[in-house]
């Protein structure tokens, strides 16, 4: 029997487990056991743009007004009937929350494969490439869950405002500073264009965790925005998704504003839009794409080489801030899902997610 959390898609409060029966596979294909997975506010961004960018088409349910939210994480082959994947494998990508996932793998390397599942077809090729491990477990998989697929998010945008000489400005102002993308975005400027003033926007509430990071040059709260220096050239980067907020930094900022960057939304019930501010229109940023740029320039390998080298330091700094918990059985994960909803996780706690 297989378990998966459905939710509605024009209500995300809405959620509830479903059963199903364990399928029958066909030739070439393998049926993943669900260990663990993060959940992070990645996932809600997931959740609240899915129907705009497909992310309900990973994990179809059938009904067409549920859906099933993607996660990251690690899972078992439990069946095969492919010759080159043996049962007992391990794996690291793209899951559903669910106990288990049927893939059809193509393009089988030693590294990995990607699913060639039918409806899959079309989709971000980044989100259906699969990791092999080997039998065994790895050093610091939690930390990899929780902040690869966001970190990687942070390396491109850094690599996009780099190519673009960050549009002729010498600041990057950073709304939901507590967030691990923008902590990962803060960390590689830090490393890759120091030269670039850091600036991070964030709630009274988080201000000390984001300023303890070390990662900001400086830190200030919603309610203090006036205090930045607006005359400065300047590129926007919004994680909050905050119709208001945008407005105030675009109304702030005005021509000295060179770019203005969305990406994601952590801040679900004010997302706004984007229409008539002064200075430049907010661009969407979309990492999917941005990395098939990239890998297309650099090659599989060396792009993966320069995410890995920032991300072993983000993650060597990462534990003097972040605490791993592991959370376990359906209950406690549904509880998780719907906390990470509201807003109502602290940004020092990374959660795991361990189906029984």
């Amino acid at each position: 029997m297989m378990q998966s959390l459905w939710v509605k898609k024009d209500n995300l409060v809405q959620s509830e487990w479903h059963e199903s029966a364990a399928p029958i596979l066909a030739d070439g294909q393998i049926l993943l056991a669900v260990e663990k997975y993060a959940l992070t506010a990645n996932n809600i961004t997931y959740a609240a743009v899915g129907d705009g960018f497909g992310y309900w088409n990973f994990f179809p349910t059938g009904d067409d007004q549920w859906g099933i939210v993607p996660v990251w994480g690690f899972a078992k082959v439990v069946a095969s009937e492919n010759a080159d994947i043996a049962v007992g494998e391990r794996v690291y990508g793209y899951l559903p929350m669910a106990s288990h996932l049927l893939v059809t793998p193509t393009n089988v390397a030693d590294g990995g494969f990607v699913d060639g599942a039918a409806h899959r077809q079309g989709l971000a090729i980044i989100y259906n490439q699969y990791n092999r491990l080997g039998m065994d477990e790895g050093a610091l998989e939690a930390e990899r869950a929780i902040f690869q697929p966001l970190f990687t998010t942070s390396f491109l945008i850094e690599h996009f405002m780099r190519s673009n000489d960050w549009f002729g400005a010498d600041t990057l102002l950073m709304t939901s500073a507590s967030s691990k993308t923008s902590l990962g975005l803060a960390m590689v400027a830090k490393s890759l264009s120091p030269t670039v003033k850091r600036i991070g926007l964030t709630s009274a509430g988080n201000k000390e965790f984001v300023e303890k990071s070390g990662l900001y040059d400086e830190v200030l709260t919603y309610d203090n925005l006036s205090a930045a220096d607006a005359a400065t050239p300047t590129v926007s980067v919004d994680f909050a998704g905050n119709g208001q907020l945008l407005g105030a930094i675009h109304s702030q900022w005005g021509d000295a504003l060179k770019f203005s960057s969305l990406v994601g939304v952590t801040h679900i019930s004010e997302r706004g839009g984007a229409d008539d501010l002064p200075g430049p229109k907010p661009e969407m940023f979309f990492a999917p794409t941005a990395a098939e740029v990239l890998i297309k320039e650099v090659g599989p390998v060396e792009f993966r080489a320069k995410v890995d080298t920032q991300f072993a330091a983000f993650v060597a700094g990462a534990s003097d801030y972040l605490t791993i918990e592991d959370l376990k059985g359906n209950e406690a994960l549904q509880s998780a899902y719907l906390a990470m909803l509201a807003n109502e996780v602290a940004p020092s706690r990374g959660l795991m997610c361990h189906l029984a």
